[in-house]
């Protein structure tokens, strides 16, 4: 029996859509310690600044390293590309630096921080991130095996 051509077409346009909705994100560092641990994966639905929400855990593009402040510790959480925030500001919302100044977010941008304050390189030091450089905001979180309990034999 042949499967229907409108199911082949159905299941290929959904692993369409699903590779162009979802990424698979591994994160690096410890900016968001203790949500997020160096290891977790991450499942991230794209979306825009409009659909995000305060509190959400978001991917974006931070301006790259080279601009980080010299008293940030060695491997500060500080992306490659992409990191790993939590949104602490939405247009409109008035928040404030690392040196104490007040800023407006600006419409399409977002304001973000890591959970870690002293090991995230975030909007406390670089300001409003622009929409553009929003990936997603993450879905669902596997956690890291930890090697020392596969050593000792207590992963169920």
């Amino acid at each position: 029996m042949a499967v229907p051509l409108v199911l082949i077409t159905t299941v290929l346009l959904t692993i369409w859509w699903l590779r162009r909705s979802l990424i698979v994100v591994t994160v690096t560092g410890e900016s968001m310690l203790p949500a997020l641990r160096h290891g977790d994966s991450l499942l991230v639905r794209r979306t825009r600044v409009g659909r995000v929400r305060r509190g959400a855990v978001v991917v974006l593009e931070l301006p790259d390293q080279r601009a980080a402040p010299a008293n940030l510790p060695p491997n500060a959480g500080l992306p490659a590309r992409w990191s790993v925030k939590r949104v602490t500001g939405l247009p409109g919302d008035v928040t404030a630096g690392i040196d104490g100044t007040c800023w407006p977010v600006p419409p399409g941008s977002l304001a973000v921080a890591g959970d870690n304050a002293a090991m995230s390189y975030d909007s406390r030091q670089v300001g409003p991130v622009p929409g553009d450089r929003l990936l997603g905001v993450v879905v669902l979180r596997l956690r890291a095996v930890d090697a020392e309990v596969v050593a000792r034999g207590r992963l169920r």
